[in-house]
């Protein structure tokens, strides 16, 4: 059984530099906002990036940080964790490369990557993420939505990962093609350290042009994907396989106001079961 292993450890890179442009009426890190909602539920207590670290494998880990980091720091300094600054917000892909230093020092050859607004993913998922890695060089961590706009998928042949799909790609491929995919990409993942290194000086040369929201404008912006490291790797023969979560809420991202909402009331049932607060 899941709970009778034994745990195993792992690094982890938490990416928290992003301005959270669809949070509406939040100018903040969206990653400190509260999980307790106050009197509003932009105000309150017990942060998402809270629950996160709380929730990682034992090791050590980072954040990755740009918008309002002076706030990131001064919230998590009791968590134990280092930073990484993002100079620039590139990407998910940028996010990683800034956190090369980081992957570079660690004596810990497993690695997880998660995202800062991702809070309810369980130990034991992340545990069976890692496990995944005696076999393989890199996992994705996968979940059926129920709406698919918008996810990436996670093209699978014979049990292989072979590349994750945009959805602004594969909305444009024929409907029969669509019908097969089962599989859509969390933006969680767990590498080897040293193949991840070895693979971070190829994303490096593959910068992608983006129209993004500045100010207000819409610019035109130089970034670096993360999902492109599952091309690259696969293109080589490495081993990059997935694993499932059975409910979408677990891998829910909180984008929106309504997530937020959506995540708070989740966060107050679950306290209710288990009694943590």
């Amino acid at each position: 059984m899941e709970s009778m292993m034994k745990e195993v450890y792992a690094a982890s890179i938490i990416f928290a530099a992003g301005y959270g442009s669809r949070m509406k009426g939040f100018s903040g890190n969206k990653t400190l906002l509260p999980l307790i909602p106050g009197s509003n539920p932009f105000e309150g207590e017990y942060p998402i990036i809270f629950e996160i670290v709380t929730n990682l494998p034992k090791g050590p880990k980072t954040l990755v940080i740009h918008h309002k980091k002076e706030e990131i720091i001064k919230m998590t300094r009791n968590l134990g964790v280092c930073y990484c600054d993002q100079p620039l917000p590139n990407g998910t892909g940028g996010a990683l490369i800034a956190a090369q230093e980081f992957l570079e020092r660690t004596d810990q050859e497993y690695c997880i990557i998660t995202m800062g607004d991702i809070p309810f993913v369980m130990e034991t998922t992340y545990q069976t993420l890692i496990r995944h890695l005696k076999e393989q060089d890199f996992v994705v961590l996968g979940f059926t939505p129920e709406d698919r706009a918008q996810y990436g998928i996670i093209e699978i042949e014979n049990e292989k990962v072979q590349r994750i799909t945009e959805w602004k790609y594969w909305k444009e491929y024929p409907l029969e093609m669509q019908r097969r995919f089962k599989v859509f990409n969390s933006g969680i993942y767990a590498a080897r350290r040293s193949v991840l290194l070895t693979y971070l000086k190829k994303l490096k040369k593959r910068p992608h042009q983006v129209e993004k929201e500045r100010d207000g404008k819409m610019t035109v912006v130089e970034e670096y994907f993360i999902t492109d490291l599952v091309e690259l790797m696969s293109n080589h023969g490495r081993k990059i396989g997935f694993s499932l979560v059975e409910e979408e809420n677990e891998v829910m991202g909180i984008d929106t106001l309504e997530d937020l909402v959506l995540a708070q009331a989740l966060f107050a049932k679950r306290n209710i079961q288990t009694k943590r607060f």
